[in-house]
């Protein structure tokens, strides 16, 4: 338990000297929210006992990507991060509608082809909020989140 909060408190010191010291980078705002977001809910899922083996995973011969994949006990999780800065318009898990569903699950039947053998897998979405001054966001988790398409 110790490491990972050492790993997490040493890649928020990377990236405040990243800010500070560095080009800032050529992304929009809420790109950089997404990705801020990201890295959140990889040591969240972490702390919860996820074994995470790939970050952002995207197939050559589909579109979109897979934002974290982990272990979860003996069950693989496809996991859709969701960061908001508000929580007045729509909960963040509501942008993943039946388009983005299609696009994760092709996506995921690419990466399972790469697997050894079949196991248990699903999709999570993990929603961030980070809203007002806080530095912590808040997460929620929606375990099986949808079937496969």
């Amino acid at each position: 338990m110790f490491t990972g909060r050492l790993t997490q408190v040493t890649v928020r010191a990377l990236e405040w000297l990243d800010a500070h010291l560095l080009r800032p980078e050529d992304l929009p705002a809420h790109q950089r929210t997404g990705r801020r977001g990201e890295e959140y809910a990889y040591f969240y899922l972490r702390r919860l006992g996820y074994v995470m083996v790939a970050r952002n995973f995207r197939s050559p011969l589909r579109r979109g990507e897979i934002d974290l994949i982990g272990w979860d006990g003996d069950e693989l999780c496809f996991i859709e991060v969701k960061t908001r800065t508000t929580r007045d318009v729509k909960p963040a898990e509501a942008a993943v509608d039946r388009a983005k569903r299609h696009d994760l699950s092709l996506v995921a039947r690419e990466y399972l082809r790469h697997i050894p053998a079949s196991c248990l897998w699903r999709f999570d979405v993990v929603s961030v909020y980070y809203c007002g001054q806080t530095s912590h966001p808040q997460c929620e988790l929606f375990k099986n989140a949808f079937p496969a398409q």
